[in-house]
């Protein structure tokens, strides 16, 4: 089997672009359904420096006349706009994919749960990131060859690049790998040579990001709960296999398949004879489409599975006498010094560092302390990653909400905030101010009177006393929060659940938000499905919980998702930070 197909009822593409998040205008090509009546749609994601064209063969050779088809030019790539193999950051490119996926439902009419990716190389680790990190609900996931670690022939490669990153800023790596590397068909090979819209760079930043991004997905892949089918190249000369299975066994789904392909190479699905993988991917799609949805349920998360396992295991005490034991006795010593210079770290000893004061020191960000070591230490501190992501979730918490208050306006409704624990209130408080609408009005609790009594003097600060109030109440009373009046029609829960690990706890908060909120009103709610400081946070920092240990269970997006839908609402769009640790999730109400 070749790139050409002789078949004289080839289907012709629609050439189209959508518009991304940051402005720029993405080409792809669709292929409308030729059968009756159309059943779902396939999306078609390329490898790295190639383009949507280069998977066109498999519209007619999977021979799915029900079924649309679509394949974008990723962002730096085809005949998409920006420099060549280039992306602001991998994030960027995976949200890339939320937006391409949001805009075939909006445009042309297609479910999530009706669609199909088919991904290869760098496009299966960009769909298994975006997969892990905004829970969508498609159909099922086919994954060629994902690119988790691609073979570095030259020692220490990566630390190197990261070296000359941090030097040199951005430049850009030539690809090592030649045409006849990739794959036996020597047509293919030939076009591979000959098309002008194949770049061979790639930027560092990307390449790196790939790298993180894979060991993250491959670490945690058991958040993954799609149905996903894998296909692995037997004689690969461009990606290690061993990720690519530890990922298959990891994987949270109920439904997966994986198909080794002894002597293919790196072009799975641009092989020679191809004809076997091609018709594998064919069933698996329509086995999935052939059965009722089975979502894997995971609201009793936090009784049993990997995220219960692994908080369970943080949360016991290590020998004094071993040598993690020792290790963090020792950062535990180091902070208390760190906290008698630094301002931030003092505060944190003083009121818990999962307290509404320390976000609220970490949202203003301007290091304080005993001369200038104090600051400087401070300075480290606020600079942690997951103080960097506090600070990206609090952007995105604003941004959501001023995009929930224009939707309101739009509707000629009232917008009536209610935040269940705002902590000192900044974010939503900044956020009603950055707002072109007017709130009705805000109403704010917390259950700590450290927090009610700070909060007032901020909304004093900010001269919102008119429609502002902050009254102390339990974010957790089902019947506290559907009590409230004026009835909410945005409601915000923000870094709250993330430090209960009980998911009944959850949905009785969350069953009474739904109680308060009007129908179509909206939530703002986060999420933390990955941290890269979990141990340390858990082994030497203590909680506002009368200074037991900061022990916190990641609940998946998936998991948070399905907790939210229980409650009466649907997830309508999501932000995540470059570092995929905290989500941000707007939902409608539904009656």
């Amino acid at each position: 089997m070749t790139d050409t197909n002789t078949n004289t009822n080839q289907r012709i593409p629609q050439e189209r672009q959508f518009r991304t998040h940051d402005g720029e205008s993405l080409f792809y090509r669709h292929w409308p359904a030729t059968g009756k009546a159309r059943r779902g749609a396939i999306v078609l994601f390329h490898r790295g420096h190639e383009h949507g064209a280069r998977m066109a063969h498999l519209v007619d050779e999977l021979d799915l006349p029900d079924f649309d088809f679509f394949a974008w030019d990723a962002r730096g790539h085809g005949r998409s706009p920006g420099q060549r193999g280039y992306s602001p950051s991998f994030a960027t490119s995976v949200r890339d994919v939320q937006t391409f996926v949001q805009h075939i439902g909006s445009a042309h009419g297609v479910a999530e749960h009706d669609i199909h990716v088919i991904a290869q190389s760098v496009g299966a680790v960009l769909v298994s990131t975006w997969a892990h990190d905004y829970a969508p609900k498609v159909r099922g996931l086919t994954l060629a060859s994902p690119a988790f670690k691609v073979k570095l022939y030259v020692p220490f490669a990566r630390a190197g690049l990261g070296l000359m990153h941090k030097l040199r800023g951005l430049f850009f790596v030539n690809s090592y790998v030649k045409a006849k590397f990739l794959t036996h068909d020597p047509e293919r090979i030939a076009s591979y040579e000959s098309d002008p819209l194949i770049s061979r760079p790639i930027a560092v930043n990307i390449l790196l990001g790939l790298y993180e991004a894979a060991d993250r997905v491959v670490a945690d892949a058991n958040a993954i709960t799609q149905p996903v089918q894998l296909l692995i190249s037997g004689a690969d000369w461009v990606v290690h296999h061993k990720p690519q299975h530890q990922f298959f066994e990891r994987l949270g789904s109920a439904i997966k398949t994986k198909v080794e392909l002894p002597g293919f190479f790196h072009d799975t699905l641009g092989e020679k004879d191809r004809a076997p993988a091609v018709q594998a991917i064919r069933e698996f799609i329509l086995q999935l489409f052939d059965q009722p949805l089975a979502p894997v349920d995971l609201r009793a998360a936090h009784l049993s599975g990997n995220t219960a396992d692994e908080s369970r295991a943080l949360a016991e005490p290590l020998a004094p006498l071993s040598a993690r034991g020792a290790y963090w006795a020792m950062t535990r010593a180091g902070l208390r010094v760190g906290g008698k210079l630094s301002s931030g770290i003092a505060l944190g000893h003083a009121t818990g560092f999962d307290s509404g004061s320390t976000l609220d020191y970490v949202y203003r960000n301007h290091p304080q302390g005993k001369g200038p070591l104090g600051r400087s230490i401070d300075n480290t501190y606020l600079n942690s990653i997951g103080w960097r992501g506090i600070r990206q979730r609090k952007i995105h918490v604003e941004e959501l909400i001023r995009i929930a208050m224009e939707r309101l306006a739009e509707m000629h409704r009232e917008v009536r905030v209610m935040d269940i624990a705002a902590g000192h209130g900044r974010y939503v408080l900044d956020a009603v101010l950055a707002s072109p609408v007017k709130a009705s009005s805000i109403l704010l609790r917390d259950y700590s009177d450290i927090n009610v009594r700070d909060g007032r003097a901020l909304i004093a600060e900010k001269g919102l006393e008119d429609v502002a109030q902050f009254v102390q109440a339990d974010a957790f009373d089902r019947i506290s929060l559907a009590s409230v009046t004026p009835r909410p029609t945005l409601a915000v829960v923000s870094g709250l659940y993330e430090l209960f690990p009980d998911n009944e706890m959850v949905r009785r908060s969350l069953a009474g938000v739904g109680d308060a909120v009007e129908d179509r009103g909206y939530l703002v709610y986060t999420g933390q499905p990955w941290h890269p400081q979990l141990e340390m946070i858990a082994r030497a920092l203590t909680s506002h919980r009368q200074g037991e240990a900061w022990v916190m269970r990641r609940r998946t997006q998936a998991e948070m998702d399905q907790l939210v839908e229980e409650a009466g609402f649907r997830k309508i769009d999501q932000r995540v930070d470059e570092w995929g640790i905290f989500t941000v999730s707007l939902a409608v109400r539904v009656a």
